[in-house]
């Protein structure tokens, strides 16, 4: 697992939702479409204001976005060439970052530039490395759901989510808050089969009984039609498998023949100086049936079904976040093993607050009274 220079092995207790990323990985920052041909626009990764150009000819490039004159945002400029020029008094800056240019002074000596950040495109996601970028070369791209595989359709989502970047991989790994989703995935019990994990990974397997005969138009034409018996529970035969592959996260669907039927990657980028705002990247890839034509007429009925469910762990993620703040810190009291493991991994490979030290730290947490064994 890559870690920050200046890294040290801090070991301590502390509140979970103070921890920052991990910056030595590699980030979307904007879809490829949000950026055209000779231009520029800010994002934020955290507390650091991103300029992302794309010349008139040539990669993507990425600048911290401040003129090194005055500090007004290079994301306001003028892209000239190969270079984003400053919108107050013009200095130009290429994609290594050193200013190539003041327009006024002469042969006078250029001042020096602004930080640089290695930057890709894949996936149809601008990606930038934060983090010390020596590293960046040995660290590879994440797995990105099928996006580029033809038997497969996916579709693109970026919802800010105001909330600490952690409560978003808790949510996905826990499966026992199905309850929230009821009104759109009708009554269904997770059951929790089994897991793996590793220094910089954990996985949850799943499957579902549903308790009521409401089956969502959607989940039916992709998985197809489960038998209904009002006055049993009904078992669903997908698995579902969840995995925290530190910072990214990715869920899973196998039909009963073992297939894969639908695969989503996740990451979560902060995207305020607080870190209590969080910008969510999605690939939500699905099989496209053998009928040639179906995946195109249920595509915008899986697109509301999805936006709803996300809706509803949004509300919650953003009260759990509001909680934090009123109580002044964390003080969940969690009982499934899972997300225990999960917040001490989210600790372990995250950066120590106020640092950039890469803390084995553990999580302090309220524990329960008595154990609970799953």
């Amino acid at each position: 697992m890559p870690e920050p220079a200046n890294s040290c092995a801090a070991s301590f207790k502390t509140d979970l939702r103070r921890v920052d990323i991990n910056p030595d990985f590699w980030y979307p920052l904007a879809w490829s479409t949000d950026l055209k041909r000779g231009k520029t626009i800010g994002r934020r990764f955290g507390r650091f204001p991103i300029a992302l150009v794309r010349p008139e000819e040539g990669n993507v490039f990425a600048l911290e976005d401040r003129c090194a004159h005055r500090q007004v945002p290079l994301s306001l400029g003028k892209v000239s060439g190969e270079a984003v020029q400053c919108c107050y008094h013009g200095w130009a800056y290429g994609r290594s970052g050193r200013c190539i240019d003041v327009p006024y002074l002469g042969k006078g000596k250029l001042p020096n530039g602004v930080k640089t950040y290695p930057c890709r495109e894949a996936g149809g996601m601008i990606f930038i490395f934060p983090g010390d970028a020596e590293k960046a070369e040995s660290v590879p791209l994440p797995p990105l759901a099928q996006v580029d595989n033809p038997a497969f359709k996916t579709r693109r989502f970026s919802p800010v989510v105001k909330c600490h970047y952690t409560f978003m991989h808790e949510n996905l790994m826990d499966m026992n808050h199905q309850f929230l989703h009821r009104r759109q995935m009708g009554q269904i019990r997770a059951r929790f089969l089994g897991q793996d994990a590793g220094e910089n990974f954990i996985e949850a397997r799943y499957s579902f009984a549903r308790t009521g005969n409401q089956q969502p138009l959607a989940e039916r034409l992709i998985f197809g039609k489960h038998h209904d018996d009002p006055n049993r529970e009904q078992p669903v035969e997908e698995i579902v498998s969840i995995r925290t592959t530190y910072p990214y996260q990715s869920l899973k669907i196998h039909d009963k023949d073992g297939d894969l039927v639908m695969e989503l990657f996740s990451v979560y980028v902060p995207n305020a100086a607080d870190g209590m705002s969080t910008q969510c990247f999605g690939l939500l890839s699905v099989l496209r049936p053998k009928t040639p034509f179906l995946i195109d007429m249920i595509w915008p009925a899986l697109g509301i079904f999805t936006h709803r469910i996300f809706e509803e762990d949004r509300e919650i993620m953003e009260l759990e976040q509001n909680a934090w703040r009123e109580l002044g810190g964390d003080h969940n009291v969690e009982v499934f093993p899972i997300v225990r493991r999960l917040r001490d991994l989210l600790a372990r490979n995250g950066v120590a607050p106020g640092t950039d030290t890469v803390g084995q730290a553990e999580v302090a947490r309220e524990q329960p009274a008595d154990p609970v064994v799953v």
